[in-house]
């Protein structure tokens, strides 16, 4: 079986910003995947990085953490910072797509994290561009993972966003959206038994 590497790019969230344990949301998946044989898992983050941003990057940052030897999967982590920015949810839909079709013709296997709740935008523009998100990846049948709609009303996640700057989560936060990833496909993703902790 040939070696697994996983490049999660995105922006802050991906890099576990506000975690005091620094593990984050992939390192947290990373340690629940297959100890016998763990990928290598390696994550690109720019902080506050729009989806423009990301899909000029990913492919240049990613070629050479990638080998021949190696099957390659790219984790695409989203933020909210579309919203900030002011991109229109189209710019936002077509940047996703572009990221997904071009990694498909080079048989790059992708797995999409939907962009999960902030404190500081507006609640409808941060579910319909997770919608789109979602819908982008729907249409490739690349697999999703909702993190919106669970957290946007989760006590603990508002807590965690209340006691920090508003955009990162802390420790349990993390874990929230580590529990959402782990249950929504990872394993499938990856070809292992699903995890049924």
């Amino acid at each position: 079986m040939s070696p697994t590497r996983i490049c999660v790019v995105g922006d802050e969230l991906v890099a576990g910003a506000g975690d005091p344990r620094a593990l984050g949301w992939v390192g947290r998946v990373a340690a629940r995947t297959s100890p016998e044989q763990p990928p290598l898992v390696m994550t690109l983050a720019v902080p506050g990085e729009t989806t423009s941003a990301l899909a000029a990057r990913w492919e240049a940052e990613t070629r050479s953490r990638f080998s021949a030897d190696a099957e390659r999967r790219l984790v695409v982590g989203l933020g909210r910072a579309d919203l900030a920015a002011g991109l229109s949810s189209a710019r936002s839909r077509l940047n996703l797509a572009n990221v997904l079709d071009a990694a498909e013709q080079q048989g790059i296997s992708t797995f999409v994290v939907g962009p999960p709740p902030g404190a500081h935008e507006d609640p409808d523009r941060q579910a319909e561009l997770s919608a789109v998100f979602a819908d982008v990846a729907r249409r490739r049948a690349v697999p999703y993972v909702e993190t919106y709609a669970p957290l946007a009303q989760h006590e603990q996640w508002a807590a965690d966003l209340a006691a920090g700057d508003g955009r990162t989560p802390g420790q349990a936060g993390y874990g929230l959206m580590a529990w959402l990833v782990l249950h929504g496909g990872w394993h499938r993703w990856l070809g292992l038994p699903d995890d049924e902790g």
